[in-house]
């Protein structure tokens, strides 16, 4: 009896475990697909890690540098940073040693520490356990990482550029800075358990042939349309609309910002040109206006004058989307994205 027991009592308690999570996720709207499943039942959808080291040269240091502190903003997250200064630059001397995201107190997101410490950050981690969290988004201990790691936006990034921002990251200067992992709840874990996708072929370089393909790359590397895009109002007419604004964005310190229009639309950026965007990029301000210290022009303005006219070639090709957001005025309900900002009551 007791062989036939136990059998029948793990079945009965798999059944109520799955009444548990199936039922309620059918009513907080869960999506019970394989990947969600999967994540339950496994972990992120991830490949086999690869017993790969890459050439440690100067080219490979040095363009890797340059997406790090530039484009890909790493220590944008990855870092304490000072926000009485313009821009708000990582904490100097704690660049990559990582940060902890609190929000009415309490912690809710980790950025670990990337420093090349052996002890505390990324000095034990292979190259291509960073690699795969770089484009994959899993951890180095195979955990799902929380979307809010780019990874997303990184997923294209090329197999030698890839190459470039691990032998950087390797020269970082170790900082000893112990943290708390983050700690996804499941509900969030089944929500995000497609988003993780699994790279087992070849990244080439990405067609560089015009400026508006250059740009394409470096916006969507540095996901421009992650931030300048309403993603949280289904039934708001600019939903989805590509560049538009209408996007709330939350920073430390309790403030908040909906993103501007950047369609070439006069209510985003027509007015711009090369000269203006490239200053706007390097001084943190558009003309005598400054710009919000969400936007990470800090990082941006590193990019080579080239880079960012590649990146203005290629919003200047997007489709104009009517939709006015000034954020220096007091905020107002519209009706195009269903947020407050200023200037939502002329939409």
């Amino acid at each position: 009896m007791k062989l036939r027991t136990k059998p029948l009592v793990s079945i009965a308690a798999l059944l109520i475990l799955l009444a548990f999570l199936v039922v309620p996720g059918i009513f907080m709207g869960w999506n019970f697909y394989p990947a969600a499943w999967h994540a339950f039942i496994v972990g992120p959808r991830s490949r086999p890690l690869r017993d790969a080291q890459f050439e440690r040269t100067p080219q490979r240091r040095e363009r890797g540098k340059y997406l790090a502190e530039g484009v890909l903003a790493c220590f944008r997250c990855h870092s304490d940073r000072d926000w009485n200064l313009p821009g708000a630059p990582p904490a100097r001397g704690k660049e990559g040693a990582g940060h902890i995201f609190t929000e009415d107190g309490r912690p809710w997101l980790v950025a670990p520490n990337i420093t090349s410490d052996s002890e505390t950050g990324a000095g034990r981690w292979t190259d291509d356990m960073i690699a795969r969290a770089i484009r994959e988004g899993v951890g180095h201990d195979g955990r799902m990482l929380h979307p809010l790691m780019w990874y997303g936006a990184f997923h294209d990034l090329s197999d030698e550029d890839v190459a470039s921002v691990v032998v950087f990251l390797r020269s970082v200067p170790p900082v000893r800075n112990s943290l708390p992992q983050t700690r996804i709840p499941l509900n969030r874990r089944l929500q995000y358990a497609d988003l993780q996708l699994p790279i087992t072929s070849p990244v080439p370089a990405p067609d560089l042939s015009t400026p508006q393909k250059r740009g394409e790359y470096l916006a969507g590397l540095a996901d421009c349309v992650g931030c300048h895009t309403s993603w949280y109002h289904p039934q708001a007419p600019v939903f989805a609309k590509l560049f538009a604004g209408g996007n709330l964005l939350e920073g430390p310190n309790g403030f908040t910002i909906v993103s501007p229009n950047i369609t070439p639309d006069p209510s985003g950026i027509s007015y711009y040109d090369e000269h203006l965007f490239v200053e706007m990029m390097r001084s943190g301000k558009v003309k005598a206006r400054p710009l919000h210290p969400i936007m990470p022009w800090f990082w941006y303005g590193k990019m080579t004058g080239k880079d960012l006219q590649d990146v203005f070639a290629y919003l200047r090709d997007q489709q104009p989307i009517k939709h006015s957001v000034d954020n220096a005025e007091p905020p107002t309900l519209c009706k195009l994205c269903q947020e407050k900002h200023g200037g939502g009551d002329r939409n």
